[in-house]
This record gives C-alpha cells, structure tokens and sequence, in this order.
C-alpha cells in the first residue's frame, strides 16, 4: 500500500502537490461531465532564461554585498579623517622679510618661500589660467568630478602600453586636501580619503576660499609655494604685473615644475603654455586675437636680485636672524611672515665695507707678502680656456676680479689669459692682457717658518717673514699659474698717439680679518657692522662672535673711573718704571716708546698712551671701581681685577667697545647696541619694539599740542660732567695724540683711542663726534703677530677715518655739548691752549702731584701689591 492510497482524493501527483490528475480515459466521477480540454503545442524549454536569472541573481547579491562593504569601508576611512574645520581660518606659513633704514628689502627668511596673497587680489585671468589647466569644471563640480575621472579612464585606456605615466583627475579641491591633510601616497586609500574630505569641503568652504588655498600653497618650483613667490621668482614681477602669456606659464607648473623649468626645457614649457592658454580660449577666459598673441611671446625668465634689495651687510642679516631666533624661535622667525624693521643705513654699510676691505689689502700688501697661485692648469693654447672655466671661484674673491692663467711670462711683463661670459648661457669666450711689472714690487715671497715651537713662536711674536722684493717677472709667476686678477681701465692717450691698452693687476685675498660698528651714541642703533673681510669667505662675525684684547683702548674707562672721583684732567701724574709682584713672578709693565717722562698730566698720559701711568693710577683708584666701570659701560662684564686688565688684558667685543664709547659722547647714559627697530607680525601689529621710551602724559593731545615728550629709559652709569671731561680726554689724543690720522682732513671735532696689544697682535681704532660712534678691529683669527710697528693708529685709524668721512657726507661740523655746571678753563697745552673741562670747585692749576703726599705714598703706588686684587 502507497501513501496515496491512504489520502482521501487519490494519489500523489509526482510532479506537484496535492492530488493526482485523473487519466485522460478515466470515467468521470458520477454526476460530472467530462470537459474537452484544446490541446496545446508543447513549448520549447529556453536553457539560457535560468542561466540569466542566476546571473542577475549574483549580480544584485554582489551589488548588495559591494554596497554593505564599501558603506562599511567608507565608515573605516571616514572614521579617521583628519579635521578640515580648520582650513576655514588658515593662516599658511609665510616667509618672513628683513628691511633696511630706507625701506629696501635686505633679505627673506623662509623654510619655504610664500608670500600670501587673499583672492581678492590676485587677478582674474591668473586665477582662470589655473582653473582651466588643473580643473575645468571647477565652479560646476562638488568636489569630485565624475567627468573628469572618466576622460582621465578613456586617456589612459589609449596610453596603455605607452609607458607613459598615467595622469589623475583629481580637482583642485581633491589637491587642497591631498596637500592640507591626506599627504602626497600613491595609494588608494588615499584617493578615497582625498575624495571624502574634498566632497566635505565643497559643503564646509566656499570655492573662493578653497581656490585661495590652492594658490597660496601649491608648490611651484624654484623653492617658491604660491603664486606670488613664483612670480617674483620666475619673473621678478607682483601678481598685477603678469602677462597673459607669463601667467599661463605659472599655469603649468604645478604638475611638473622640474620639467619645465625654463632655463633646462625651454621647448617643453612653451608648448605646456601654448596648451593652457588654448584651453583658457575654450573656456571663453580669453580672445583668439589675445591667445595668438600670447603665444608669439617668449618665456623669459628674470630670477635676478630685486632690484631694491640691498646687496651689502650679510653679516648684520645673519646677526639679526639669530636675535630673531631667539626671540620669537626658529618656527615663527622663517614661517611667521615677520616684518622686521632694521637699524641699517646701507649707503654707510657699503662705504664701511669698502673701507675694510681696502683697509686689509693694504696691510697684507705691505706685511702679507706673496703666497703664490690658487692652483696650475695646462697654459696650452687648446686646453688652458676650457680647463680655466671649470674651475670655481674661491670664496671671498671679489665680483670684479677674475682668475687668469699666465700663458706667457717675460722679464718685464706677462700675458694672462682669462675666460669672459656675457651671461651664464653663453659659452666662455678668451680673453688676453698684459701684467706689467711695475707694480709687483709687493710681492715679496713669504719665508716659511723653520719647524717646531721656534718656528710657531716666531709667527706668533713678529709676523710672518718676507723675502726680498722681486727683479723681474719669473720671480712671482710662471707660466700655467692661475692667479686672480682686477682688469684694469684703459689709460687716456695723454698726447701719445694710441691710448694706453687695458691692463691687469695683480691681486690676492688678505689673511687678516677685521671687523667694524658703527652705531648712533643717543639710542645705540647700530649703523653699520662689518662681520669680516668677507661673508662668502666666513660667516663668523667679528664684531659680535670674536672676543679679543681691546689693549690701550680700554684705558679711557681707568681715566673715567678717576674722573668720577673727582681727580682733575689737568693733574700731575708719575711716568716711571714701576715693578708689581704677581704670583706669577715680577712684572714691569713699560711704555710703549720706552722709558718714562717724569710728571705728566693726566692728558698727556692719555694722548701717548702712557702705560706705567695708567697703572698707577688704576693702583691709585682701586681695580674694583675699574671693574664696575667696565660692567656698567657693558665693556666686560665680570673683569677680574687684575693691574694688567687696565692695559687691556682682559677680553671684549667691537660691538661693545662701540656700545661703551657711546656712554662717554651721550652724557654718560648706558647704550645697549640694537640691530632691530621693531618686528611686526603677518597682520601688521607690532610684537616688538627697540626703543624703550615711553610717551610722557599728554601724548593723547593731538598735533595742535606739538611734539609730544619722551621719558628717557637709558641708565645713568656716569656723571656728565666726568664723561665731558672724558670726551676733551679723547679728542686731544686725535689732535695731538696717537691718533692723529683718523681725523685728517675731517675739519671738525672728532674724539678716539688707539689700541694695541702685546706683539702686535690686535690693533683698534674706537672713536666718535656727537652723532656716531666707530669701533674697528684688525688681527688674525688664530691671534699672532700682525708684525713689528703694526699699531692701531697706523693700521685701524684709517679705516675709521675713511667710515666716518661716509658717515658725515658733507654734513656741517656740529660740536660737542657740555653738561650743565661744568667750567671750561682755558690751559696752556704745547704751543697753544685748549679749554680744559673741570668739575667746580677742583685745583685747575695743575700743580697737586698724585702721590706726593705721605697718605698716597703708604698706599703703595709705586711698589708692592696695593691696586692688585
């Protein structure tokens, strides 16, 4: 028995539920009729239906399944998106700019070179050209740009195979992100967190602001981010000075800036121009006429100098970076878009460097000696020009010299030979000229030292040694030396029928360095200030960096403390040997001339520099009142008190002796040197400012009330009357001292001191009138002997006077102003008479003799250990 006898209706249809169907020749149940049903054609089964079925099947599940994943994958990236928010107020970093007095650009500090510029200002046409080469549709798209991708599909499809990189389609606003917050990965993950955040700007930003970023941060090329730093970079020109044609080639940068770099492929970056500033013609940004005339314009690349910037005081620029460093940090200094505001006076840094330099060369002709050729190349008439232009200039060597190489060398003469270029693209062309003789008779051959201790102490105490001075030519040059050389002016005719031929003249960079500051006695900013021969050659400043014996040009700070004391410029003082006992055995300090002068005023001390005096006097007056006087004129801080440190012994700087001899001409007021004036921060408030004055009450009156007045901040660290006194001190010491070449010709009042130290090792000339103060140095680096004789009045002197003659430029003498209740006393000095400077109520007769008296005599002027400490 089957299931389906059991059911009531019959068995079971096999193929189907429910019961069977009756047999088509089956009786009909009792009381039905048997209905004919129409036979039907049998139908074909279609095998492909359920294949496709199955496929659309996995297709909407794999649709499915791809939706829930990249929901899900969206929600991971999305998840860690960085915030965007505050794009809204970005404030990109941006290069900071140092200027002069005058207002011209002296450098610019930047990690990266930005300048910053709001989109209202930077013209339409700049902003189209980029538009049309990055992002057409730009103003149409939310952020991504379906189109784009597909064209950017359908390109690569055809470059396949081309080797070619493919190329994106990622939007300007895709750009922002990748360059603002995703970084620059070649990943996918990062194509689809680069898509998210830019669709999120497009909602948080207005494209304004959006194109504003992309312009001021897009790399360009040339160290330059933004739009305005490549135009003064590639065209030395501001945004509203581009042409058509140069703002289509900024256009074209941002994809390859190496690759179209004008100078190395010319040809490419033309035709990538071409190609921006046809698309500009699609975009209806531009005319035909105005797209024709672009392209017939060259790309001509400007990346020289700006013409307003001031091409002298590298020293001072790198001083004042590193007072910016330390006030503001590294970070806000080079990406804090400072302007910093400068106490230089280019005209005077120039005519100060000149000077130096001029100054240097002349004693390393008279004392240097000749130290040979930089190198020797092949003087082969094909091989010597090719050879000569591969080689580098030396650093330091002047702009106007040139290196040459000796073809031919004869008794009386020599012909050199040197590579000229009319620019850097042109090839090297020769050129010849004749060396005469005539003028080498300084090129004394330098005698090396003998080896050993010996030899180094022979350097160290007298100089170097030179030979005899030349008889002819052969003696200096041979033939393949290359030398460097100054090409000479062709010489007038002068009544001969021919004018004389240009000529060379032989020239070397000094070993002695130096170093100048000049600075305004009344607030201390500094004018000028010379680091060094040359920067090129070493960025160590001398003037700041270099701690060195100031020698006799300390003293004026031994006779101060004195006359603060009261003691009379006018009195008697004793120049005789004396002897000091030091734990280090006797010493003797002598005169520079020799033995002593018996009584001698304490002028006529001060003008010859008079040793054994100034340490009787320092023994007199207590090394601990010199000691706080060098502190208080911030000469040297902390000086021992050693009888010697009144000669000089102890260490300083040139820009402090500058700041302590500004204490003596201002009344005797503390200066504190400053290079800056005031910083200003990217929104133009000023953050700092030199000048510590404040306004007196009143200020708020207005400009009917007149010039308001202001409260002087600057310490009083000596009676006025004592530094007038030192003021007279020092001007006779340039009319009749040590000095007297610093002021000749100068026709007006000008004080100063001499300074040289044991072996002629450093020599100084500091001096001032009423309205600037001049510090020079000379010496070595690795301190020895500038030579026997070698004095600071023959050596330093001059080079003041030749600043200070810049400095003054015809201006009418002004004299120097005594303090109220001092009493000008009219004196016999030499052959005339001076008015002597005297406190009231001290003897003007100057007969008292310090250290006659029994009270001075037990103090131990002359002997034993009484000033020594």
């Amino acid at each position: 028995m089957s299931l389906g006898d059991l059911r009531p209706d019959g068995p079971l249809d096999p193929r189907r539920r429910g019961p069977a169907a009756p047999a088509p020749d089956a009786e009909p149940a009792p009381g039905k009729r048997k209905k004919e049903r129409p036979q039907r054609p049998a139908r074909k089964r279609r095998r492909g239906f359920g294949f496709l079925r199955l496929l659309l099947i996995l297709g909407a599940g794999v649709a499915v399944a791809g939706g829930v994943g990249g929901y899900g994958l969206y929600r991971v990236i999305a998840a860690d998106l960085p915030d965007y928010r505050w794009l809204a107020d970005y404030d990109p970093p941006q290069m900071s700019r140092i200027y002069a007095a005058d207002s011209r650009l002296m450098a610019e500090l930047a990690s990266e070179r930005r300048v910053f510029v709001p989109i209202e200002a930077i013209p339409q046409r700049l902003q189209q050209a980029f538009v049309s080469a990055e992002d057409q549709r730009f103003w149409e798209h939310h952020g991504v740009d379906p189109i784009g991708i597909i064209r950017a599909g359908l390109t690569a499809v055809e470059q396949l195979g081309s080797g070619r990189r493919m190329g994106g389609a990622s939007t300007i606003t895709q750009q922002v992100a990748k360059n603002m917050l995703v970084g620059n990965d070649r990943t996918m993950t990062r194509k689809l967190r680069e898509a998210i955040l830019a669709v999120r700007l497009e909602q948080a930003l207005p494209k304004e602001r959006i194109l504003e970023i992309y312009l001021n941060e897009i790399f360009l090329g040339a160290q330059a981010f933004g739009v305005a730093a490549a135009a003064q970079n590639y065209f030395n020109k501001s945004l509203d000075e581009l042409t058509l044609a140069e703002m289509a080639f900024l256009a074209i940068l941002p994809k390859a800036p190496n690759n179209y770099n004008p100078f190395r492929f010319p040809e490419a970056a033309r035709a990538r121009r071409d190609w921006v500033i046809d698309r500009m013609v699609e975009d209806r940004a531009v005319t035909a006429e105005e797209a024709a005339a672009a392209k017939a314009e060259p790309i001509v690349a400007r990346p020289s100098r700006r013409p307003d910037m001031v091409a002298v005081g590298q020293h001072f620029t790198e001083e004042v970076r590193r007072d910016l460093i330390a006030r503001f940090g590294a970070e806000q200094t080079t990406m804090g878009g400072l302007v910093v505001r400068t106490s230089l006076e280019p005209p005077l840094q120039a005519a100060a460097e000149r000077a130096l330099r001029e100054g240097l060369m002349t004693y390393d002709r008279r004392r240097g000696g000749w130290r040979g050729p930089v190198t020797r190349i092949s003087a082969a008439p094909t091989e010597w020009l090719p050879a000569l232009d591969a080689l580098q200039r030396p650093p330091g060597m002047q702009p106007e010299w040139r290196l040459a190489v000796a073809l031919e060398v004869r008794d009386r003469e020599a012909r050199l030979g040197w590579a000229e270029r009319l620019d850097a693209r042109t090839p090297a062309q020769p050129r010849t000229a004749v060396l005469p003789f005539e003028d080498m008779a300084w090129a004394r051959p330098v005698i090396p030292a003998p080896p050993g201790g010996a030899g180094a102490q022979l350097l160290a105490t007298q100089g170097v040694r030179l030979g005899a001075a030349p008889r002819r030519m052969q003696d200096v040059l041979s033939p393949g030396d290359v030398v460097m050389v100054e090409v000479l002016p062709a010489a007038a005719a002068q009544g001969r029928t021919q004018a004389r031929p240009e000529r060379l003249a032989l020239r070397q960079m000094p070993v002695a360095e130096g170093a100048i500051v000049a600075l305004d006695p009344a607030t201390g900013r500094v004018l000028a200030m010379v680091g060094g021969y040359s920067f090129e050659r070493s960025w160590f400043n001398r003037a700041t960096q270099a701690m060195r014996q100031p020698g006799s040009s300390f003293k004026p700070f031994v006779y101060i403390s004195a006359l603060s004391m009261g003691i009379p410029p006018n009195q008697q003082l004793l120049d005789e040997p004396i002897e000091i006992a030091t734990p280090q055995g006797l010493w003797r300090p002598s005169n520079y001339s020799g033995g002593g002068r018996g009584w001698v005023t304490m002028r006529q001390a001060l003008e010859s520099s008079l040793n054994m005096v100034t340490v009787r006097l320092a023994q007199h007056i207590g090394m601990e009142r010199i000691s706080q006087t060098a502190a208080d004129f911030g000469v040297i801080p902390n000086m021992p008190r050693y009888l010697s440190m009144a000669l000089g012994a102890g260490e300083t700087t040139v820009m402090r002796m500058a700041a302590g001899y500004a204490g003596f001409v201002n009344g005797g007021r503390q200066v504190t040197p400053t290079l800056i004036d005031s910083v200003q921060d990217r929104r133009g408030r000023v953050i700092w400012r030199a000048d510590p004055r404040r306004c007196e009450p009143g200020c708020d009156q207005g400009p009917e009330a007149g010039p308001p007045a202001l409260a002087g901040e600057r310490r009083q660290i000596a009676d006025p009357i004592a530094a007038y006194q030192m003021v007279s001190l020092l001007q006779g010491v340039v009319q009749r001292g040590t000095g007297t070449r610093a002021a000749v010709g100068l026709n007006r009042p000008v004080a100063g001191k001499t300074g040289t130290t044991d072996d002629y090792r450093d020599n100084w000339f500091v001096g001032f009138t009423p309205d600037i103060v001049i510090a020079v140095w000379l010496g070595f680096d690795e301190p020895r002997s500038l030579g026997t004789g070698e004095t600071g009045g023959g050596t330093a002197a001059p080079i003041f006077h030749d600043v200070l003659q810049a400095a003054l430029n015809g201006s009418p003498p002004v004299p120097f102003r005594a303090p109220p209740g001092v009493a000008l006393v009219r004196i016999p000095v030499g052959n005339g008479s001076i008015l002597e400077a005297f406190r009231p109520g001290t003897d003007t007769t100057g007969t008292q003799r310090l250290g006659e008296s029994a009270r001075e005599s037990a103090a131990g002027l002359d002997t034993g250990l009484g000033g020594l400490y």
